[in-house]
């Protein structure tokens, strides 16, 4: 088809019902990420607001089948956070791939008509990387991240709680497994994106 024939009806209105497709998909993508995170922030705070309204929390030391039940569910609340950041990768790459699709459609349509050129922004070699540190994305999987690594220090911390008394070896055990599940799921986040 020359660039000096219009296209049919038919084709014009075919092309704007994907166009319109592909934009939706990508805005439930985003829709999507901030119900996965904040859905984890919830369970997080729940559980949080639980234990303070509980008559536990003013008791010197905690029964051991407490300690293990509260250590339980903060090692859950873990696994629901890498599940979370799995989650949010997944849901980013959604969304790269519409904008991949959207922008080839685009690129369709500057071909057939180059003025078209001057009115898209966004094109297919503007197109920012799928793995970027500086995108909301990222920072709603560092934000799971810094609370899962906190979620399994609180873990341990009742495990062990449940069978010694703390002293500083076990603080610093804490905050180092807390760096280390930080550092795991968001090289999970990246892994997933590359």
């Amino acid at each position: 088809m020359s660039n000096d024939e219009p296209l049919p009806v038919e084709f014009d209105e075919l092309l704007a019902s994907e166009f319109d497709y592909i934009a939706q998909t990508a805005a439930q993508a985003t829709e999507d990420r901030a119900r996965v995170s904040s859905f984890y922030l919830i369970a997080v705070g729940s559980l949080i607001a639980a234990m303070f309204g509980t008559q536990f929390i003013g008791m010197r030391s905690l029964p051991t089948t407490i300690n293990l039940m509260f250590s339980g569910l903060f090692l859950l609340l873990t696994l629901l956070g890498t599940s979370t950041i799995m989650q949010l990768a997944r849901l980013r790459a959604a969304w790269y791939e519409s904008m991949l699709a959207m922008n080839q459609l685009k690129d369709y349509m500057i071909r057939e008509n180059k003025p078209l050129a001057k009115a898209f922004r966004w094109q297919s070699s503007t197109l920012p990387p799928k793995y970027r540190t500086s995108s909301v994305s990222y920072y709603q999987a560092m934000e799971v991240a810094l609370i899962s690594g906190l979620m399994l220090g609180a873990s341990l911390f009742f495990l062990l709680h449940a069978f010694f008394t703390i002293g500083v070896s076990h603080w610093i055990l804490f905050i180092l497994i807390g760096i280390l599940t930080i550092y795991f799921q968001l090289s999970i986040y990246k892994r997933i994106l590359k």
